[in-house]
């Protein structure tokens, strides 16, 4: 593959990474998947919700970029049915800049989301940091200091198995809820600002997403419970278990 697969967030040189793209407007479907082969990526397209969980499963793609409004079955049905079959990475694309709309997208399983109209270079930038989160994932899911489970309070977080539990009960998480909760329960009771969660987690390198910070924030809360992550006005977010 060429030189620039490492930097597209692929495995390695041999192994470019496989984008699947589910969206029924033709000229979006095709400029979405010249600029992502252009990258250097396995690039596949399927034009309605059905096609698109058939692809996925058929694939296992590294990462999907999904539209909501589709044909048959929307992206929120399409994620459900890819997500209970097999962790995969989603980035939704919306036609809205609904908060509600993103919350369910966030809470169905899709790990970052962006509304149209968007720039083919931030749609880029999101999938690269995707796909890094989810290499570095992989990378810390198999050293020493990830075979021990991370307890706080009733959270249990296994990072070897990318499992978490509140008293007892397991909470399904994306992987980038999951990295976020790491994150923050890492360091708890510290307040950590949107920034650096942003360029940590997100491996984004401005600070133009701290909308993006807020909605899996909102996401986790959902999950959880809304008493374990405290939120700091105008700086960021803590995680803080209630005492016993």
């Amino acid at each position: 593959m060429s030189a620039s697969t490492p930097a597209a967030g692929a495995p390695g040189p041999s192994a470019p990474s496989t984008v699947l793209v589910v969206e029924d407007e033709p000229t979006i479907a095709t400029a979405i998947a010249q600029r992502l082969s252009a990258e250097g990526w396995r690039v596949e397209v399927a034009r309605d919700g059905l096609a698109g969980v058939d692809a996925a499963l058929r694939l296992k793609p590294d990462a999907m970029v999904l539209d909501v409004m589709l044909p048959g079955i929307d992206g929120l049905e399409v994620t459900r049915r890819v997500q209970a079959e097999q962790p995969t990475p989603i980035l939704m694309l919306t036609a809205r800049d609904d908060e509600t709309d993103m919350l369910i997208g966030l809470g169905v399983g899709a790990d970052d989301y962006m509304t149209k109209p968007f720039s083919m270079r931030e749609l880029v930038a999101r999938l690269k940091a995707l796909l890094r989160r989810v290499d570095r994932a992989a990378q810390a899911a198999t050293s020493p200091e990830a075979e021990a489970p991370l307890a706080i309070g009733e959270v249990v977080i296994d990072r070897a198995q990318r499992r978490v539990h509140r008293a007892g009960t397991e909470v399904h998480l994306t992987p980038t809820e999951f990295e976020l909760l790491v994150m923050l329960a890492g360091q708890p009771k510290t307040v950590l600002t949107r920034e650096r969660l942003l360029a940590e987690v997100w491996d984004w390198a401005d600070a133009s997403g701290t909308r993006t910070v807020d909605s899996h924030i909102k996401a986790l809360r959902r999950k959880l419970g809304p008493d374990l992550i405290r939120t700091v006005h105008g700086v960021g977010y803590a995680f803080e278990p209630p005492s016993a």
